[in-house]
């Protein structure tokens, strides 16, 4: 059976999760040095989850000198 293409995500892993599975929390945890080895994996502390976010608005600015640029050599 296949999918609905409304149910399909276009982004997929694009997008950045909320929560983290048990593996790649211990990998962090071990990162600190929050969680060693021998110790269970069983009522893990909290890991904050880094968000990536664009910055856009130099792009635009960025965009509107280079109009800027072309406006004034079509006055020349």
């Amino acid at each position: 059976m296949t999918i609905d293409k409304s149910l399909k995500i276009s982004r997929g892993a694009i997008q950045s999760r909320n929560v983290l599975t048990r593996v790649e929390r211990l990998k962090q945890l071990a990162e600190e040095e929050r969680w060693n080895t021998g110790d269970s994996p069983f009522g893990l502390p909290k890991v904050r989850v880094q968000k990536v976010s664009l910055k856009r608005k130099k792009k635009v600015k960025q965009v509107e000198e280079d109009t800027a640029v072309e406006a004034g050599s079509a006055e020349e």
